[in-house]
Formats: C-alpha cells, sequence, structure tokens
C-alpha cells in the first residue's frame, strides 16, 4: 500500500510500527456552528483511509478530537474565540454550544456511515495533562512568559521549518500569525493563554495561580499522547493545517517526548463550492439540511466525494451531485440484482479495486473498475458486502431482502409479462408497490428496490 507523505513529499510504502497495528490521529472540527460540506469532506476520505488499511489486514486504532474548547479565529493567537462567538450569536453559554455542535457533527458523521473511531476525545476532558505537557515544555527551556500567554520559542527547535517548508528568515509579521510585540518570533505560538482583566471569556481553568486555557494546538498533541503513545503512524487533517497547526504540533510534542510525532502525514485538498471558497456570505456552504431540501442525501454526497482523490481540489454543483446521486442509483440496482439468480463473486474485480485503493486511496480509479461490470454481471452477496466493506455506502441496507411472498410476486408478475398478461403484471406490480418496493425492468431482467 502507497500513501502520500507530506513529510517527505513523496509517495511511499506504507509500513506500521506494529505490523499488527495501525495508530492514527484524526483532526477533529472546532464545535461552535453547524459543519458545511467542506468541513465534512475530510472525514469520508479518513474513512476510506482506515477501510483500506483494513482491508489489507491491519487493525486500526484511530483516534479523533472534538475542539469544544474553542480556539481564535485567526488559527493563530490573536483574534475572536470561536466558542465565545458562537455563544453569542445564539445566546447560549459556551458549553451548550459545545453540546449541540458536538451532536450535530455526529450526527452528520453517521448519516455518512463512516466508521467509528475507537475513541473520540473532548478536549475539554484533557485539561490536566494540558497543563502537564505546559511544564514539561518550560522545564526543558522552550517557553517565554508574555502578558497574553505562555509561548514556544521555535526558534530553541531545530527544524521547525522543515514539515512546511517555511522561509523563516523572511516571513513577515502578520503573514502566517497576528504578530504580539512580545513575541521574539513570528512563528511563535502560545501554548496557553492568560485571561486578560475585564476578558469575559466563560471557558477558563486556573493554572499557576491565574485563569487561562490552553492553546489551540496543545491539544492534539497531549491527546495523540496520551491514547496513542509517543509516535503515531499516521496522522492525517486538510491541508490549511501543515503550515501552522501540524508544524506547531510537531514542534511541540517531539520537543516535550523526544520521539517523532508521526511516520506518515496525509493531507486531503479543499473543496470549493459553485466555483468559489465556501463562504458564509456567498451563501454555498451548504449543510446537508441544504441537500435534503433539494432531495440529496448525505450518501449521494459520500459518493461524489469518493468519485475524486483526497489530493485533488474539487468543486461542489449540484449538477455533479446529481450525476453522483445516479451512479449510486445504478450500484443500489446492480447490489439487488444479487436476490435474483446466483451471483458472482468477482474475485479478480475485488483484486483490482483493492490495488487502485492501494495507489494512494485512488477511489475514482476503483469505481471506474466498478463500472465496467455494473450493466453486465450479477454479484453475489458477498461481493455487495465486500462493497460496503471497502466503501460504506450502504449498499446491502438501501437493497434488503424481501419475503418469499414477495418474491413469488416477481416470479409470477415476470411470467405474465412473458405471456403478455400486462393487466396482471400491472396488478401485481401495484401491490409489490403497497409494500413499499418498486420493480424495475431492465433489457434482460427484472429487479427491485424499495422506494
Amino acid at each position: 500500500m502507497k500513501l502520500y507523505n507530506t513529510a517527505s513529499r513523496k509517495l511511499e510504502e506504507f509500513k506500521p510500527q506494529n505490523p499488527n497495528e495501525v495508530k492514527i490521529y484524526t483532526c477533529g472540527p472546532t464545535v461552535y456552528s453547524y459543519a458545511h460540506i467542506g468541513n465534512m469532506t475530510s472525514y469520508v476520505y479518513w474513512d476510506l483511509l482506515v477501510r483500506t488499511l483494513q482491508l489489507n489486514g491491519w487493525k486500526v486504532k484511530r483516534i479523533m478530537n472534538l475542539t469544544d474548547v474553542g480556539h481564535l479565529t485567526s488559527d493563530a493567537d490573536d483574534g475572536e474565540d470561536k466558542m465565545e462567538k458562537g455563544a453569542r450569536r445564539e445566546g447560549l453559554t459556551v458549553w451548550d454550544i459545545a453540546k449541540k455542535y458536538s451532536d450535530a457533527f455526529l450526527d452528520n458523521f453517521h448519516a455518512l456511515n463512516l466508521l467509528e473511531p475507537a475513541k473520540i476525545c473532548p478536549a475539554t476532558k484533557y485539561i490536566e495533562q494540558d497543563m502537564k505537557l505546559v511544564d514539561l515544555l518550560d522545564e526543558k527551556g522552550y517557553l517565554y512568559d508574555t502578558k497574553d500567554g505562555l509561548y514556544f520559542d521555535t526558534s530553541k527547535f531545530k527544524g521547525y521549518a522543515d514539515f512546511a517548508h517555511l522561509d523563516l528568515e523572511h516571513l513577515q509579521a502578520g503573514k502566517r500569525v497576528e504578530f504580539s510585540s512580545e513575541k521574539r518570533n513570528a512563528s511563535d505560538f502560545a501554548v496557553w493563554k492568560w485571561i486578560q482583566e475585564g476578558e469575559d471569556h466563560a471557558m477558563r481553568w486556573k493554572y499557576r495561580g491565574r485563569d487561562g486555557y490552553p492553546g489551540w494546538h496543545l491539544e492534539c498533541s497531549v491527546i495523540a499522547h496520551e491514547e496513542l503513545g509517543e509516535t503515531l503512524d499516521i496522522h492525517t487533517g486538510g491541508i490549511d493545517h501543515i503550515m501552522v497547526h501540524h508544524s506547531n504540533e510537531i514542534a511541540q510534542s517531539e520537543a516535550a517526548f523526544g520521539k517523532k510525532f508521526s511516520n506518515y502525514w496525509v493531507h486531503c485538498n479543499f473543496i470549493t463550492s459553485d466555483g468559489q471558497k465556501i463562504s458564509k456570505s456567498l451563501g454555498n456552504g451548504y449543510t446537508f439540511a441544504d441537500l435534503a431540501e433539494k432531495g440529496y442525501t448525505p450518501m449521494d454526497f459520500k459518493m461524489w466525494i469518493l468519485q475524486g482523490h483526497y489530493q485533488s481540489e474539487r468543486n461542489f454543483t449540484f449538477q455533479d451531485l446529481f450525476a453522483a446521486h445516479q451512479r449510486l442509483m445504478n450500484y443500489r440496482n446492480f447490489a439487488a440484482l444479487r436476490w435474483q439468480e446466483k451471483g458472482e463473486d468477482l474475485l479478480e474485480l475485488r483484486e483490482e479495486i483493492l490495488n487502485e485503493l492501494n495507489n494512494n486511496l485512488n477511489s475514482a480509479g476503483a469505481f471506474a473498475k466498478l463500472d465496467e461490470v455494473v450493466s453486465k454481471s450479477v454479484p453475489s452477496e458477498d461481493f455487495v458486502k465486500f462493497l460496503d466493506e471497502v466503501f460504506g455506502l450502504g449498499l446491502l441496507e438501501s437493497t434488503p431482502d424481501i419475503s418469499d411472498e414477495n418474491k413469488e410476486k416477481i416470479a409470477d408478475r415476470v411470467k405474465a409479462k412473458e405471456m403478455k398478461d400486462y393487466a396482471l403484471a400491472d396488478k401485481i406490480r401495484d401491490e409489490l408497490a403497497r409494500d413499499g418496493i418498486e420493480v424495475l425492468d431492465g433489457k434482460d431482467k427484472t429487479y427491485w428496490r424499495f422506494k
């Protein structure tokens, strides 16, 4: 299996530290508002990663955080806290906002039929561990105190610029992070923020005799270390995290524990929407509720995502979503054929699909292989199970078994059509429809699906 490793900027053969288990950390969402389609995209790709690893025989232990502490709108060290902003917008407490949107995110996660991580970790459950890591970094001489927080001195961490290929000598203040006059270097970042006098910040914890809260980058290092140990096999996230968030995770983790933080870094690209960056002001940050209003399901969206590659920038349109919906319906109808007669296990196709996925998660290539047989083969139930294991499209659930009585009715309808008794055929079709079963007549076969 080969993956593109951001750390080396190369396609590499994947080799886990433990041949029996793969340790993966996934950056989760900041839960201050409803997730839009762009927010949910990466989780579809990482689900495909986990499924592919499992098909190769590896057991996967994946951890995902939920940022319910909030972090600053610049994703740096200044600006407005996202959780506070959400609370003020809705007239709720930050704790209520965290609960509301954590639940909403997980509803979307499950609607996409994504494999549950071994553990989902709210950042607020790790505050004591955050403080311990700050103490450790301070003891090792990496931190300095300022009026607004404890900062990591990136000049003391050799190789800080390597991961993102930063030119630190020419890094201008304000280009990468908001610049504080007390910062020693433009790339330095806060590991702990102090509550300022008069600041109304609801999420606060007492540390070193003062009220404060952890810097955003700290939680991922802490949770990854607590749950997975000192070196990860794979760390996943979006390309927007490479320059700041992931560079900072690496620095504080490796400075604290003296071990490589992750052997492989796998990043997905952005999606745009209607040809533009997703933005509230443009009205193109569609939620699953918006898709439902237009007659589409989360699984239609999942199909659209999987039709492309995780490293490619994608543009979402409803025209393309309709095409993905049609493709998914074709796959469901293909899956429905397994009840009509003895199907094929399609062993060669299974191998071809897995080969495509082992080539840096090429799901588009896998679908192209599948499309070649959808119109001319009858799958076995075992093959349909394989497809669900690979893509998680719920093909088995969307075409469940029907009663023997209704199978007999379908057979009777086929005979009626052969005898040109179209009135009887229509009568049986209507009876089946009342049971929620839609009968479809193909060129050479009759098959069904639930309406």
